[in-house]
């Protein structure tokens, strides 16, 4: 494979494994409309911190335990799902408890540290299969298509979080109740695709 060929595969992976995180980021921008622009950089970095790890991982875990790996693998749709069903209920419940009043009701109802962290392993876990697609790369190549990936999740998700904002001021009381069914059809997805796929 050519150098451009190969960087062009690791930017078309980066984009197909950043959908996820973008709808969540859409989700998160939704849910907190007023989110300053660093703490905006910090959430995308997140998800482009563990869309970038998992495959790294996998490809270690293919290149020392394959078998365990394998077994592991069909786990993957139900951690998803428990996951982002967990946080998608959460934010539903707050949805429809709480009536915000204006940017003090939105701000209310941050998305923490601990929410953002099961949110970056919830959608990039199924990256862990990655492992497999990048396995014949030696370790300088994989280490630079993980980059691109990071690189390029944090470019997307930084757009679905603009968007979310722009939407999420305008939707009020609705953003949080919304975001939260994104999150939750995000895991169903995750697990339909992984049992069908």
């Amino acid at each position: 494979m050519s150098e451009f060929l190969f960087v062009l595969n690791s930017l078309g992976l980066g984009v197909g494994l950043a959908m996820d995180a973008f709808s969540v980021s859409l989700a998160n921008g939704l849910a907190e409309p007023y989110m300053k622009t660093g703490k905006m950089c910090g959430v995308a970095g997140v998800f482009g911190l563990f869309q970038g790890l998992m495959p790294m991982l996998g490809w270690i875990l293919v290149h020392s335990v394959l078998s365990y790996f394998t077994a592991a693998e069909a786990a993957i749709p139900y951690v998803a799902l428990a996951l982002l069903a967990f946080i998608g209920g959460k934010m539903i419940y707050d949805g429809v408890r709480h009536k915000p009043a204006g940017e003090e009701g939105v701000e209310a109802r941050r998305i923490g540290l601990v929410m953002l962290l099961v949110q970056g392993l919830a959608t990039s876990i199924d990256a862990l299969s990655v492992g497999v697609t990048i396995a014949d790369y030696d370790l300088f190549h994989a280490l630079f298509c993980a980059t691109l990936v990071a690189l390029v999740t944090f470019m997307i998700c930084l757009v679905g979080l603009f968007l979310g904002k722009k939407f999420g001021t305008r939707l009020a009381g609705k953003a949080e109740l919304l975001g939260g069914v994104i999150l939750v059809a995000i895991g169903l997805e995750i697990f339909l695709t992984g049992l069908l796929g």
